[in-house]
């Protein structure tokens, strides 16, 4: 008897080495990313930004030789605005902004596998996390849920194991049990032995019995360059969701200043300190003309000068602060007063801090990235849901209102969907409302992990989310959703007496010139739809 052979077909065969070379150009983006990152976390010194130079002259490379026009159209245009600046002296802002717009517009593609399809990629990094804890049940459902949301992991039983394993491969992040092997925290010695191997220590999620945990044991822990310190249990939403944070390249915006001093001197050298930094900045010389600048240039931070001509740095504060919509901005005032009691007094007037001139260039960077930063996350904890840390639902219509807007500027398609969890209030009452959260936060994950960051996911409210697609066609976004619904039914949540499966149904609506409300509405209607054809399952509005 002849045994048949079934061959793959070309089609398939052609559809997988797309998706391959995809990935390696995928790949080569993420750096240029993340080298975007660390010039605008670190210093615009001259080997950071021969760093990213070669990280974009690489993804050029690779673009080109594997056909991915839009990954090759962006690193042209990041290698000709690296080629007409003169790299010894500090860029200006529009250099900065210009780039930053591209690294964005990198951020759309390199998220997701080639041009036009709709399969996703996680994000966070292709090293494995290693699991090594004493219960064998519990790092095994760890290991589960791990695979459920992409993530890479190993467990390893005994010291022999992991140390192999080690020497193999160093891990991204490790989840270690403090007496792992049995000797009371022999854990945290294993990881101290590892990370003295290492010029950049590994983050630790460590996990110890109630019985162990002591004062001791969790300064041993942070000493070993512990993240966390997981008691009562380990649950497995909590470490992967921070694993996620440990590992995501991370996409910031540089921070944006407001320069305001009569002094065009004093005004330009703070601007040309800054702009080494990656920090964009705006002059205004003229201070009764700040309000109309505020306007128009959207600022995490003002640094003020004391005394101008017209209006002095207090009576200009007060102004800005009587708006609400500028009372959270930081206000740093940079003068060469020396009295403390004046000093005071200005900052009492709606000021934040005080630098007093002449200062060193690295302490006024330093302050403006810490008050920059605290100013960032005061305001992602006001427009942020407490529980899932997605956007709360007056953000999620604000930035709907926003993209609709760049949607008729750019004539960019848009989508925006519509998600509800199926039969919730059966899981609240059969298995608590903890767990209801947990099937919340679980989904909250898996769209953050499976979506790009230029994308906008909100907590509507209860068990339904909204989501933003920017530049996204029909097809593309309902492949997208349908993928992301079929990957979450296929879960499973850990729960007693059984593990419980969830699903979600979607409605999805394309901007076609109407306003936010409309098209919020039309998602409504959509998702409508969808439960009643039987639930999990996406619709897409038709219109009447």
């Amino acid at each position: 008897m002849t045994e048949l052979v079934v061959k793959p077909s070309t089609t398939s065969q052609t559809a997988r080495l797309k998706d391959h070379f995809a990935q390696r150009v995928t790949n080569r983006a993420r750096q240029v990313i993340e080298c975007w990152h660390r010039l605008n976390t670190e210093h615009w010194s001259k080997q950071w930004l021969t760093e990213f130079q070669r990280a974009n002259e690489k993804l050029l490379k690779y673009a080109e030789r594997f056909k991915q026009q839009a990954h090759s159209d962006i690193a042209k245009q990041i290698s000709d605005v690296l080629h007409n600046f003169n790299k010894e002296k500090a860029p200006d802002s529009d250099v900065i902004r210009h780039l930053n717009d591209l690294i964005i517009k990198l951020s759309y593609t390199a998220l997701r596998k080639g041009d036009t399809t709709v399969q996703i990629t996680s994000i966070p990094t292709s090293k494995p996390v290693y699991i090594s804890l004493n219960h064998f049940s519990m790092a095994t459902k760890l290991l589960k849920q791990m695979e459920y949301f992409g993530l890479r992991a190993k467990v390893f039983h005994t010291h022999d194991e992991f140390m192999k394993g080690f020497e193999n491969r160093h891990p991204a992040v490790i989840v270690m049990d403090v007496d792992f092997g049995g000797e009371k925290r022999a854990g945290i010695e294993l990881i101290n032995n590892i990370q003295a191997q290492k010029e950049t220590p590994i983050p630790i999620l460590f996990y110890c019995h109630e019985e162990e945990d002591d004062i001791l044991t969790r300064l041993a822990a942070a000493r070993a360059n512990g993240c966390e310190f997981y008691t009562h249990g380990l649950e497995a939403g909590h470490v992967i969701e921070r694993v996620e944070q440990l590992t995501r390249i991370t996409l910031n915006d540089p921070y944006r200043v407001l320069i305001v001093d009569d002094s065009k001197a004093q005004a330009y050298f703070t601007q040309s300190t800054l702009n080494k930094a990656g920090i964009i900045t705006q002059v205004v010389t003229k201070p009764l003309e700040v309000l109309d600048v505020l306007e128009k240039f959207d600022t995490d931070l003002i640094i003020m000068d004391m005394y101008m001509p017209d209006c002095n740095g207090m009576e200009l504060a007060k102004v800005i602060r009587q708006q609400e919509k500028y009372v959270s901005i930081p206000i740093i005032y940079l003068s060469a007063e020396g009295d403390i009691d004046k000093q005071l007094a200005a900052m009492g007037e709606g000021g934040d801090d005080f630098l007093t001139k002449p200062i060193k260039p690295r302490h006024l960077i330093m302050t403006v990235r810490n008050r920059g930063e605290r100013a960032r996350t005061l305001l992602s904890r006001m427009i942020r849901d407490s529980l899932t840390g997605l956007y709360n639902h007056t953000y999620t219509l604000q930035q709907l209102q926003t993209e609709v807007m760049r949607s008729e500027e750019y004539k960019h398609p848009l989508a925006f969907a519509m998600i509800d969890i199926d039969k919730f209030k059966s899981v609240n009452d059969t298995y608590g409302h903890p767990m209801g959260d947990r099937v919340i936060k679980s989904l909250a994950l898996f769209l953050k992990q499976r979506l790009r960051k230029t994308d906008t996911i909100g907590r509507y409210g209860g068990e339904e989310f909204a989501i933003i697609l920017p530049n996204t066609e029909q097809q593309a976004a309902l492949g997208l959703l349908d993928d992301i619904r079929e990957h979450f039914s296929q879960m499973k949540q850990p729960a007693h007496p059984t593990d419980l499966q969830v699903t979600f149904s979607c409605g999805l609506a394309m901007f076609n010139g109407s306003n936010g409300e409309q098209l919020s509405v039309q998602a409504d209607k959509a998702l409508y739809e969808a439960k009643h054809a039987g639930r999990n399952c996406v619709k897409v509005y038709q219109g009447s």
